[in-house]
């Protein structure tokens, strides 16, 4: 499989090439040439399937060409060692619960997988040094990539996250693991964080001293992993007699879960359409009503792990849909909501039904509760587990959330960061330094 750059002026990559680098020379995001349908026979037998072999089926689309059998097996089910089931929450709507991973996160999918395969990749390269993986961070995406490749030999992670803009849990889950694991605390935004490593994979200089990738979502083997969440979603409405396409609601910051759901729409997996549920930080859901895509500084809120501005995988959206603003909004229909709404929603789900939704969760619970139409099934992805924002939780639904002990584990170690300015030359001698 080849990897074009979604600005188009860059050379097609190999897998490798696309994993190890993460970002395309002309500073676009890789794209898998083509996207194979899956039979449909697997279609007709995927509730019999566990969320390994699902995953297998999808992970060969994609990578099958340049991984062996055996090993790519290997990596899906090293990655896949937890479920993400399904819950009825409502009468016709399910909560997908992805936070039954090592971080208690969406993102420990992605994080995993990329950190095996990156390893085999860089083992067949058989290059010397070691390779510095940089990775911006507005809540889990550090915690999951950050356990994903504890311990990896041969790989060194650099989490950047803004100051005082995530959750305690969130920063003890990747401040306190220290071995190849350095947090870097940065005196800005995620949208600061995340232009810091672009230009680091942007810098000739530094790229010549020090092998570079990043495990963000613009990372091809980090994102497409997400993937196989929606299959195993559909195999769960089949098991239990519900044939019709879902509706999914994915509450997006910087859009990687959803792109890749479309990635399996388009793969054959059947879903209605989706919904983009956002928090304050609404540029997507103006892009739908205006066809003008306009970045903007992020705000702060209380889902914060959605607190972007400027969403990086807004680009492979636009190149799958080929810049067609109304084919777009034939798939997906957006939310926006304040923290005011957050609040509310939180409560009011609790009241009725009795569920503890996260802040994120809660964004893509109301925007299936306010678009879902009669004879529909619907699923929100609940995201994260609500303890790691227990603080906020507590407050908002007067509970006392009891707190896993996976993360009791990670809040007793001792914190180690390296504060930094937002200003790219301090990142820069620090990791010349590093290296």
């Amino acid at each position: 499989m080849k990897y074009y750059s979604t600005n188009h002026t860059a050379l097609e990559a190999s897998l490798e090439k696309a994993v190890i680098k993460g970002l395309a020379e002309d500073r676009g995001l890789y794209m898998p040439s083509r996207l194979e349908k899956l039979s449909p026979t697997f279609f007709e037998q995927i509730e019999d399937l566990s969320f390994q072999e699902i995953a297998y089926n999808i992970a060969n689309v994609f990578f099958g060409e340049d991984v062996a059998p055996e090993t790519l097996k290997k990596i899906v089910y090293d990655t896949l060692s937890f479920d993400t089931p399904l819950k009825k929450i409502d009468r016709n709507i399910y909560a997908l619960e992805l936070f039954h991973g090592p971080t208690l996160a969406f993102k420990d999918v992605g994080a995993r997988f990329m950190a095996r395969l990156l390893q085999y990749e860089i083992h067949k390269e058989r290059k010397t040094g070691d390779v510095n993986v940089l990775v911006a961070t507005s809540g889990d995406t550090g915690s999951a990539v950050a356990n994903g490749f504890l311990g990896v030999e041969g790989i060194n992670v650099f989490v950047l996250y803004p100051k005082g803009k995530v959750s305690k849990i969130q920063e003890c889950q990747f401040t306190t693991l220290g071995k190849n694991i350095t947090a870097l605390e940065i005196d800005g935004t995620f949208d600061d964080c995340q232009r810091l490593v672009k230009s680091a994979f942007m810098d000739v200089e530094l790229n010549n001293h020090m092998r570079l990738t990043s495990a963000n979502s613009i990372n091809i083997a980090r994102f497409l992993p997400q993937a196989f969440y929606y299959f195993h979603a559909y195999a769960q409405l089949k098991r239990i007699g519900i044939l019709e396409p879902p509706v999914f609601s994915v509450p997006s910051g910087n859009f990687g879960n959803i792109t890749a759901g479309i990635f399996g729409h388009r793969m054959g997996l059947p879903v209605k359409r989706f919904i983009a549920a956002n928090n304050a930080n609404d540029v997507f859901f103006k892009y739908l009503q205006t066809g003008k895509y306009e970045p903007k500084p992020s705000l702060q809120t209380l889902a914060n792990a959605m607190d972007v501005g400027a969403p990086s995988n807004f680009a492979r959206i636009i190149d799958i849909y080929k810049g067609s603003w109304d084919a777009i909004r034939t798939d997906v229909s957006g939310a926006s909501y304040n923290d005011a709404a957050i609040r509310q929603t939180m409560q009011t789900c609790y009241a009725q039904v009795g569920y503890i939704l996260d802040p994120h969760g809660a964004c893509g619970y109301r925007a299936l509760k306010e678009q879902l139409h009669d004879g529909e099934t619907g699923i929100f992805l609940e995201t994260a587990h609500p303890a790691k924002f227990k603080e906020k939780v507590d407050e908002i639904l007067s509970t006392d959330i009891k707190i896993p002990e996976r993360l009791q584990a990670f809040m007793s170690g001792k914190r180690q960061t390296i504060r930094l300015s937002a200003d790219y030359e301090a990142l820069k001698e620090l990791l010349m330094r590093k290296s």
